[in-house]
């Protein structure tokens, strides 16, 4: 039974690493295809996948093309409910579900001021007032559900490895790449998050392509991703 997994540039797309996270650290097995997101070729490449426009997008064993990563997420929990896709407690899977949700929808000041990218970390960001505010949310939502769970200041959110990590991941990369202002706790789980063995898989892979220009460029010093 393995899954057909479409995604964008591994460097900058943040919606392709959350789709290939919640296939490749539960262990359900999957075929990755790139489709072209900054070659021009989108469009045409996305065109078998119809309706969807969007990466990432899955294709089941049986051919069933889901787009949106939480559909994709509730999907496959659904066909491997033992793989522990959400916590097990009522009031931990409510949690988790509540906070991927609104990761999904909300956060717009901090995607448009700092587009994800796993390159380098900036020296000297300065994050918008409006952006400062989406990271007090996002650490309120963390401190809620390491309440919910009676989880511990670090690790995963709900004491065992989650969707609700998964989701969370690229919003780490933004964390750190940017050094935004967060507390030592929420910088301290950002890094771990990036230091998951999956993750360094993929950021090994986005290295080998090079970019000219480079996309979402800033005007700042970098200094090295932390390994």
């Amino acid at each position: 039974m393995t899954y057909d997994l479409y995604i964008g540039d591994r460097l900058f797309s943040s919606w392709s690493l959350r789709g290939w996270l919640m296939l490749e650290k539960f262990g359900i097995p999957h075929r990755t295809h790139m489709i072209g997101l900054y070659s021009g070729t989108m469009a045409s490449d996305m065109a078998p996948l119809a309706p969807a426009r969007l990466v990432p997008t899955l294709k089941t064993p049986e051919g069933i093309v889901v787009g949106e990563s939480l559909a994709m997420a509730e999907t496959i929990a659904e066909r491997h409910p033992g793989a522990g896709f959400w916590p097990s407690g009522p009031a931990e899977r409510a949690t988790a579900r509540w906070i991927c949700a609104e990761m999904v929808a909300g956060f717009g000041a901090l995607r448009s001021q700092c587009p994800m990218q796993l390159a380098h970390c900036y020296e000297g960001f300065r994050p918008s007032d409006e952006t400062k505010a989406d990271l007090a949310r996002i650490e309120e939502l963390w401190t809620h559900a390491r309440k919910v769970a009676g989880a511990g200041k670090t690790g995963p959110l709900f004491g065992q490895y989650s969707l609700a990590d998964v989701f969370y991941t690229p919003v780490a990369a933004r964390i750190v790449g940017y050094g935004l202002p967060v507390s030592d706790q929420s910088r301290g789980y950002c890094e771990a998050l990036l230091a998951d063995p999956a993750v360094l898989s993929w950021r090994e892979q986005a290295l080998r392509v090079s970019y000219d220009p480079f996309p979402y460029p800033v005007d700042l010093p970098t200094k090295p991703w932390p390994v």
